[in-house]
């Protein structure tokens, strides 16, 4: 199925220049009269802005950007509530933004979304929590983390990987491995878990295998 875009005419491209030289509320008055151009337009002047305030909130690019497509949204379709005399259009669409991310922060709670850990923060709590690796440098850090990768199935190792050393999201992992979202959150929340096991488990198993050699 052919998803690309039909190429705007020269008539729409003209239609969305004149609009930007108006003032945010006659693009409201114009939106609640059925011109999508208006939309387009206030997207464009605030789109970063609503980025950012979701961003701060939820912490994660993939679901800002989330955050970011439903509040223009649902603008578009609650804009017949916009009333000028309570406030402005940009504290109005502001306003949304604030309550969609905080409403998507909290589902994400409850699915604990932010558990993630990071690996280059779990590794000196462990050591901080057992004596055991006292006396690990870090040499002897980078082969046991290594070790305790090898010793996870695949697909947790690679999930790991990706967001620990390339930095992805876990959308982005999800785009980049082919599997959902659930499926790449579980591998990390699982492998996560395993190497935590499997660390704490093993100092003396790696001091005796030679791991600052």
């Amino acid at each position: 199925m052919n998803t690309a875009r039909p190429v705007p005419s020269a008539a729409e491209l003209q239609g969305v220049a004149d609009l930007t030289r108006h003032s945010d509320e006659d693009l409201m008055v114009r939106l609640k009269a059925g011109c999508g151009d208006a939309l387009a337009v206030l997207f464009e002047r605030y789109h970063r802005l609503v980025l950012s305030v979701a961003l701060r909130i939820v912490r994660d690019p993939g679901e800002a950007e989330d955050v970011l497509q439903n509040v223009f949204l649902e603008i578009f379709r609650a804009v017949g509530q916009f009333d000028p005399a309570k406030g402005s259009s940009r504290v109005w669409i502001l306003q949304y933004a604030y309550h969609r991310a905080i409403n998507r922060r909290q589902y994400l709670n409850t699915r604990h979304f932010y558990t993630q850990e990071d690996i280059s923060s779990f590794v000196p709590l462990l050591a901080g929590r057992s004596p055991a690796f006292a006396d690990f440098n870090a040499q002897e850090w980078r082969v046991l983390l290594q070790q305790g990768l090898e010793s996870l199935p695949t697909a947790q190792r690679r999930v790991i990987e990706l967001a620990s050393h390339e930095g992805l999201s876990m959308k982005e992992i999800a785009g980049t491995t082919g599997e959902s979202l659930s499926n790449v959150r579980h591998h990390y929340y699982r492998g996560l878990e395993k190497l935590r096991s499997f660390m704490a488990r093993t100092p003396e198993v790696a001091k005796a295998a030679g791991a600052g050699d």
